[in-house]
């Protein structure tokens, strides 16, 4: 098992964003604007999807890493820390995911 984070990944986002975008594909997608960043982890997304149904174990792998990095450029672009989405998910864990569910439709 691999000791990589996804904080690991979340500070080599970071490092990369002070990169130029002639080195840095991420500091490339940042230039383009969250709306583009946001785009970018939709079609990675839908990848991620097909691969789910119609690929191998490996595609769907590589996929889902795509999509978690695309999701964190997207977070860093809005200025999010995986903290905070850590916390969201640790409140969550105190009632059923069906009682959550239920009380973000009724608020």
């Amino acid at each position: 098992m691999s000791t990589f984070t996804l904080y690991d990944l979340e500070k080599r986002v970071r490092d990369r964003a002070q990169a130029g975008a002639d080195v840095s594909y991420t500091r490339k997608l940042l230039d383009r604007g969250v709306a583009q960043c946001a785009k970018k982890l939709g079609e990675e997304a839908v990848e991620a999807a097909i691969a789910a149904i119609a690929e191998d174990r490996q595609r769907m792998v590589a996929e889902a890493a795509d999509v978690l990095y695309h999701l964190l450029v997207v977070l860093y672009a809005r200025g999010i820390a995986l903290d905070e989405v850590d916390a969201e998910l640790a409140a969550r864990t105190r009632q059923s995911g069906l009682d959550e569910k239920a009380a973000r439709k009724g608020g």
